[in-house]
């Protein structure tokens, strides 16, 4: 992961970057809050006593697949939909309160919001696109303040062209310092990045969140990428049809999963059964602690491939039997396919092996288990 500490991008001017108008101020008070928001769309729960902050210029992250609620959370903090039950807070204005009816439209919420797509002005020039949105200030300042952001993209000699001979990944970063000019109390990001190639898509990503840990501002990302949010996030909060199932630090959220659906939304993993004998479970890969569960409780066991080490063992010394079936190389690992004998049981499992690791087929191995990338959940 990287943070606000890490080193520019090398493709920022070096040494030369411009400083944002407002940069250095430290906000006090929660930049969003929402509170008891609950949605429906027809029988769809599409939130459920939803409540969520973030703090400044703290990135949190809803993650989530494809019609948990996530971006309805995000619509509201908007001001594009109204709750239906729930209050919205941006800093400390009340914005939005179904018990009385409050409500402020969204251009006067001092929010950013970049979508997917960068929906530039394609009539208005790249610094003009940029400066769109300031009003309040004179001719020069929003000049100073839009050539600033596109400077710190890597966009400053694209400031006088038209957003018709930008890249899909350039006119994302249009979109993002035209929310960012306005210095908005918080950024909205929905699935700013998904419609981009891997490559430029990681370019991207490292792009954005050094513009807005330098600039302070808060923001609520919005995407269904793991990876994505493992990288961004200061706090993830794992959606589920309409709730949040888990919040916490990457870190926490990732080695500590509150729920079997948390261990699988970040990867595949192989899910086994057991019973808890003694305060703990046998597996075939090894033994896990399962103290905190009753003495004779059924449980699933979900075991994360690179949690698995993989050893060649010479054909002619005395193993249980465990072989390779397969084994392919992905790039920064390598998979593995594997037989796991265990008693006079024989079990399929995946392991990821760092680097190029390719053992043959029917090769013996030893597998070792990592207990850190394991987890034991009731059945």
């Amino acid at each position: 992961m990287i943070h606000n500490a890490a080193p520019l991008p090398s493709h920022f001017p070096s040494g030369e970057v411009p400083t944002l108008h407002g940069e250095g101020r430290r906000p006090a008070g929660t930049a969003l809050a929402l509170e008891g928001i609950t949605h429906r769309f027809g029988e769809v729960t599409a939130a459920e006593d939803i409540t969520l902050d973030v703090q400044p210029e703290e990135l949190v992250c809803l993650l989530g697949p494809s019609g948990c609620g996530k971006t309805t959370l995000l619509r509201m903090a908007a001001g594009l939909e109204r709750p239906q039950q729930g209050r919205v807070r941006v800093g400390d204005q009340l914005v939005a309160d179904s018990a009385t009816g409050a409500w402020v439209p969204p251009e006067q919420r001092n929010v950013g919001l970049v979508f997917q797509d960068a929906v530039l002005f394609p009539h208005l020039t790249v610094l003009e696109n940029v400066a769109f949105g300031l009003n309040r200030v004179t001719a020069g300042e929003r000049e100073r303040r839009g050539r600033a952001l596109l400077g710190q993209l890597g966009l400053g000699p694209f400031a006088d062209s038209y957003p018709h001979v930008l890249s899909g990944g350039q006119q994302q970063r249009v979109a993002l310092a035209r929310a960012l000019a306005p210095e908005p109390r918080i950024m909205l990001l929905d699935e700013p990045f998904s419609g981009l190639d891997a490559r430029l898509r990681d370019r991207i990503r490292d792009d954005t969140l050094h513009l807005l840990k330098r600039s302070g501002t808060a923001t609520l990302l919005v995407t269904h990428d793991p990876e994505e949010a493992l990288f961004m996030a200061d706090r993830i909060a794992v959606m589920r049809d309409g709730r949040i199932i888990q919040q916490g630090h990457p870190i926490d959220v990732y080695c500590n999963p509150a729920d079997p659906f948390v261990v699988r939304f970040f990867g595949d993993c192989n899910e086994l059964r057991g019973v808890v004998r003694n305060g703990r479970v046998e597996t075939p890969a090894g033994t896990l602690e399962a103290g905190h569960l009753a003495e004779g409780t059924a449980v699933q066991v979900l075991i994360r491939p690179e949690a698995l080490r993989v050893l060649p063992v010479s054909r002619s010394s005395e193993h249980n039997g465990s072989h390779v079936l397969m084994s392919r190389l992905l790039g920064r690992a390598s998979f593995i396919h594997l037989c796991v004998h265990h008693g006079t049981d024989e079990y399929h499992m995946h392991a990821h092996m760092p680097g190029v690791f390719l053992p043959e087929r029917d090769q013996p191995v030893d597998v070792q288990l990592d207990p850190q990338q394991a987890f034991v959940f009731p059945a």
